[in-house]
């Protein structure tokens, strides 16, 4: 089977590279711009991949409220060409979405199932979740992926590529930091989403899927554990929200059931057991 992965430089994308490495067709925005639809028929027509993952998305999240049409070009009419274009080739395509699409129940306390409705808070969680409805629609064999908090190891290179390591690299320099505990989310390998892109693929699973570590935590929490691990002596103070205020508003809660998930045999180990992981392979590639 040949797997086409565009986004393939990111951290997810880099992880689902790796892990289906003889199937995978690595492809950047050099490769393919979805703004142009002539140019996703012809890379379909000239490679003829069996099966299209798209990682590929705009995730500044702040930014997006001053750059919707930016958003909404990346996050939704791009995935909206490249489902059409799978479709009329009969190439199954696998998209990422993101726990952003829920956010306006302030008062939720459990985990979101695909089946909950969703509320987005952003413009961010408003693109993706209109990049959602396009792939779904175009077919039903798609599958839209939604996951949270990712970080890998691909962005452990020194420049803060992800929460882990940009907490770490201010610990590092002996600042204080203050990290919000009031927004509760699950902390996600890149590996474990791409070991269960894996199998969902293999099992022919189409729909919509949540694809997270086991557990939830806030924010101020994931920190903690972090600097817990790492073995770390952080100044760390817990705030919330208000406290810091950003253009975009987040969800307070956007834990991600993955009851789904099981039912389809795949288990997810828990977010702690992942950073142990993660640390530790970090420290391999130092």
């Amino acid at each position: 089977m040949k797997i086409a992965i565009l986004g393939s430089r990111g951290q997810l994308g880099r992880d689902l590279c790796q892990r289906l490495s003889r199937e995978a067709l690595p492809l950047t925005r050099t490769d393919l711009d979805l703004a142009d639809p002539a140019q996703v028929h012809a890379l379909l027509a000239s490679h003829k991949p069996d099966l299209f993952i798209n990682c590929a998305a705009y995730n500044f999240v702040d930014r997006a409220e001053a750059e919707p049409e930016l958003a909404f070009a990346v996050n939704a009419l791009g995935p909206r060409t490249l489902a059409r274009a799978c479709a009329d080739a009969g190439v199954r395509l696998v998209h990422f979405s993101t726990d952003y699409v829920f956010g306006l129940d302030r008062d939720r306390a459990t985990p979101h199932h695909e089946s909950d409705a969703p509320g987005p808070v952003s413009v961010y969680g408003q693109s993706k979740l209109a990049g959602e409805g396009f792939v779904l629609a175009a077919s039903p064999a798609n599958l839209v992926i939604r996951t949270c908090g990712l970080y890998g190891v691909w962005g452990s290179g020194g420049k803060g590529g992800n929460f882990v390591e940009t907490m770490l690299r201010i610990a590092g320099a002996g600042k204080p930091l203050h990290v919000v505990a009031d927004q509760h989310c699950t902390p996600s390998s890149t590996g474990d989403v791409a070991l269960a892109t894996k199998s969902l693929i293999e099992n022919e699973v189409s729909g919509l899927v949540h694809v997270v570590n086991d557990g939830s935590c806030s924010w101020h929490g994931f920190a903690a554990e972090i600097f817990r691990q790492a073995s770390v002596a952080a100044n760390l103070t817990a705030i919330p929200s208000q406290e810091f205020p950003q253009p975009a508003r987040r969800p307070r809660y956007s834990v991600l059931s993955t009851a789904k998930l099981a039912s389809a045999g795949i288990s997810m180990r828990p977010w702690q057991e992942a950073l142990a992981a993660y640390l530790k392979e970090r420290l391999l590639k130092a």
